[in-house]
């Protein structure tokens, strides 16, 4: 039998912590997701802040609303497939409990739909509105997998609504800028590990007087492997803002830049405990029964299992893009992009109950982050136009403070896309992307106590990860 002390280490470990939340990952770093047009995709988004193509600049710079001379409405739908294989090299299970398996493909897919319109107000001013989806994305991991007490189901949306206008100052300048609002809502589960609960309720029991010593271990082999569930959801709504410019070097060449600020949320939501049906195993001897039925009751009445109402400050990142467009001749369009994402907004997790107590508090300290991208277009006639594009996408996280909710690398995007116009007022786009993660080492919990890896276990090993994107978009001008 492990010692009396280590036992109550590892219980109150389980007790101060049992839902460790962490976030997705996506197709852009971190869990932005940058597919906001098919046409952008084609290129791997390179240029985006400078080609002003049609309505779906108004998110990569509204200024470029600017080069729209007539109303359009622009339609998406985006189907995202990442794949997420975790890859096991010295994991440890908690307390009393299996390691578990692998977790399989924790990747999902994904449809995220984009719409945007636009309309020329006078020959200087332009307006513009748009919805689409900047976070998110869902990851679900197998149930028993050895990481099921860090996560299990990560489902994150953020949808964004934005009207905006720009201002064609001259023939040269234009500006724009755009009113966000944006709403929030976040599901996440893992497994708790209800064994550690009945390990601790024991060792009360006997310190108490209320059942023998010696009943402990037979009551902490009898209960191995009992896990319960927490799940969190919550949402909140937000405003944000954001400004663009471009400059027209000459009739073929621009510049852009945009600056999106970040956005504060406040997420009020509720926690939710499941605990094993039926808590007292049939495995359990008859003599034994009564007493374990009654720690059962004991742990079901805790606070470390209490539902209730819980809340979350976060501020997801500002971003600001440095794009360059040129038509080198009447064949060929180069593009290229630099963008820099703000993650230090996100240095921890921290979920709090309504009663001040601390649910969960990690750690993230996200680094800020860099996108690097060029593009080219090629037009084969005059209905026909063909893209292609790569990208060089930073993450915010590192190797001590990834999480199994966020195993998030360095990635290459590669990029191809195809442009039909019907006529004048009806163009087709498709776009595709195949993203290549680099290799991610995880040690979750690597400076962690004895108590907490009695509590959660320890995830260490590798991730393997890409993803392929691929979008199809209506345009319609009028």
């Amino acid at each position: 039998m492990a010692n009396p002390f280590r036992l109550h280490q590892i219980a109150v470990a389980a007790a101060s912590g049992l839902l460790l939340l962490g976030s997705t990952s996506a197709g852009a770093a971190g869990f932005q997701l940058n597919e906001v047009s098919a046409s952008g995709l084609g290129n791997a988004y390179a240029g985006a802040a400078a080609v002003a193509e049609d309505a779906s600049t108004l998110w990569s710079n509204p200024a470029g609303l600017s080069k729209l001379s007539s109303r359009q409405v622009v339609s998406v739908v985006h189907l995202i497939t990442p794949s997420i294989q975790f890859n096991n090299n010295g994991s440890i299970a908690a307390f009393n409990q299996p390691l578990g398996h692998e977790g399989g493909d924790a990747g999902t897919h994904n449809y995220v739909p984009n719409m945007y319109f636009t309309v020329p107000v006078t020959k200087e001013l332009f307006f513009g509105l748009g919805v689409n989806a900047p976070f998110g994305l869902v990851t679900w991991y197998g149930e028993g997998w050895a990481g099921r007490y860090q996560g299990i189901k990560s489902d994150l949306k953020v949808i964004n609504v934005e009207p905006a206008l720009a201002w064609k100052i001259n023939n040269e300048w234009s500006v724009g800028a755009g009113i966000n609002y944006q709403k929030i809502e976040a599901t996440l589960t893992q497994a708790t590990n209800y064994s550690a609960g009945m390990a601790q309720g024991a060792q009360a029991a006997a310190a108490a007087g209320a059942i023998p010593a010696s009943l402990v271990p037979q009551i902490i082999g009898a209960t191995a492997g009992l896990d319960g569930t927490g799940q969190i959801d919550g949402d909140d709504s937000a405003w944000g803002w954001n400004v663009g410019v471009l400059y027209n070097i000459n009739s073929k060449q621009r510049i852009g830049a945009h600056y999106r600020s970040s956005i504060k949320y406040d997420v009020v939501g509720s926690v939710n405990f499941t605990t094993p049906i039926p808590p007292v195993p049939a495995s359990v001897p008859a003599a034994l029964a009564p007493a374990v039925g009654a720690i059962a009751a004991q742990v079901n009445a805790s606070p470390t299992f209490a539902n209730g109402g819980v809340n979350l400050a976060i501020e997801l990142p500002p971003k600001f893009n440095l794009s360059y467009f040129g038509a080198l001749d009447d064949r060929w369009d180069l593009m290229a992009d630099v963008q820099w994402t703000g993650w230090s907004s996100i240095p921890e997790f921290k979920v709090v109950r309504n009663n001040g107590t601390v649910l969960t508090d990690q750690h993230w300290n996200y680094d800020d982050s860099w996108r690097f991208s060029g593009g080219a277009n090629y037009h084969y006639n005059n209905q026909w136009m063909f893209r292609g594009g790569i990208a060089y996408d930073q993450t915010p996280t590192n190797d001590l403070e990834r999480s199994v909710r966020l195993p998030d690398s360095d990635r290459v995007w590669l990029s191809a896309g195809a442009q039909y116009k019907w006529d004048k007022n009806w163009v087709f786009d498709v776009g595709f992307t195949y993203i290549i993660g680099q290799s991610a080492s995880i040690d979750q919990y690597a400076n962690a106590t004895a108590a907490s890896i009695g509590a959660y276990g320890k995830v260490k090993g590798d991730y393997d990860a890409s993803v392929t994107i691929l979008s199809g978009q209506v345009t319609y001008s009028f």
